[in-house]
């Protein structure tokens, strides 16, 4: 009996040491101070697990097991996404609490890039907005090869003519930035969005003897030139079927990235504006995209769809693509729509 009294004894003492132990390491580990002001995201749909293992990334925390408890006994809300600085001298506590309330120091705002939008117009866009530090002109008027380090990280970037722009690799698309966000973290969110939607399509673009470059300037037409993904993918087979039977393309978006503007017809005048981008006057693909397609046309241009089409105009008023197969077709339908 005296036996199992000490053992039981000896038993709680070990127990209470452990725990005072566990309490002084538990203190010990959230009231850590950070020693430097330090910026980190917290992205929409991260758990408490995710949280814990970023703030330890980033030396904000000392124990992620500790950070889980002290959630676990003090907060029942959820952890609230944004872009956080803490300060030197906070500690778990005071992050946590941050967190809970979404005491974000930048809130995120939407930038939507429309399907042919080219650099200009983008520029334009997030200017008039505000809703970028900076003016992007310079980024955007830089050529491939002159780009910040950070752009060198893209080997498929690395492929294309490097004394272009970016004009043609700017994915549309809608994109969450924080209202610090410069023209730079916006490029490279396009890029990282260009990479992941058209990278697939690489192995495609190789297997027919075409290069990126390529695929993206008539791309670019393609967006300009018809609104559907059907129509998209039949003008793409009449212009590559030109091109192969050494045809002009006589494309209007080309003339009208020329000229300015869109217009139903062209006058012969027009058709004869010297422009290395006139494909009235200019055997092949004009020199660079005219504008940012979106997947659809970039689809359609590695997939063009045959047929015994040759011509094709847009309605004015309705925007649906009439197709001819002779000249004196296509004639016809130009004296009846674009009157």
């Amino acid at each position: 009996m005296f036996k199992l009294m000490r053992k039981f004894l000896f038993g709680l003492v070990v127990l209470v040491a452990l725990a005072i132990i566990g309490v002084f390491w538990y203190e010990v580990k959230i009231s850590y101070q950070i020693k430097q002001d330090t910026k980190i995201v917290i992205t929409e749909g991260e758990g408490v697990s995710a949280i814990a293992a970023d703030l330890a990334k980033n030396n904000l925390i000392k124990s992620e097991l500790a950070f889980k408890v002290y959630i676990k006994l003090n907060h029942k809300t959820k952890l609230l996404a944004g872009d956080y600085i803490f300060k030197a001298g906070n500690n778990l506590k005071d992050i946590v609490k941050r967190l809970a309330r979404g005491e974000a120091d930048f809130q995120e705002k939407n930038i939507l890039i429309k399907e042919g939008m080219n650099l200009k117009e983008i520029n334009d866009y997030l200017v008039s907005n505000q809703l970028i530090k900076g003016d992007c002109n310079q980024l955007f008027a830089a050529r491939i090869k002159n780009l910040p380090p950070e752009f060198k990280r893209y080997a498929w970037l690395r492929e294309v003519p490097q004394n272009t722009d970016l004009e043609g690799y700017l994915f549309p698309d809608t994109y969450r930035v924080f209202s610090d966000a410069t023209c730079e973290d916006l490029l490279i969110k396009m890029l990282n969005n260009f990479e992941s939607k058209v990278s697939p399509e690489f192995g495609e673009i190789k297997r027919q003897n075409k290069t990126l470059f390529e695929i993206l300037t008539m791309a670019s037409i393609l967006e300009k030139e018809v609104r559907t993904p059907d129509d998209m993918a039949l003008v793409s087979g009449v212009f590559w079927r030109r091109m192969a039977n050494g045809q002009r393309l006589e494309s209007d978006a080309t003339l009208a990235y020329v000229l300015g503007g869109n217009k139903p017809a062209y006058s012969l005048k027009e058709l004869e504006t010297v422009s290395p981008y006139n494909t009235y006057r200019n055997d092949g693909l004009p020199p660079t995209p005219i504008d940012n397609p979106g997947l659809v046309a970039i689809r359609a241009a590695i997939y063009p769809k045959a047929s015994d089409y040759n011509y094709f105009l847009s309605r004015p008023d309705t925007g649906e693509t009439i197709f001819s197969k002779t000249f004196a077709e296509h004639k016809l339908n130009k004296a009846k729509y674009l009157k």
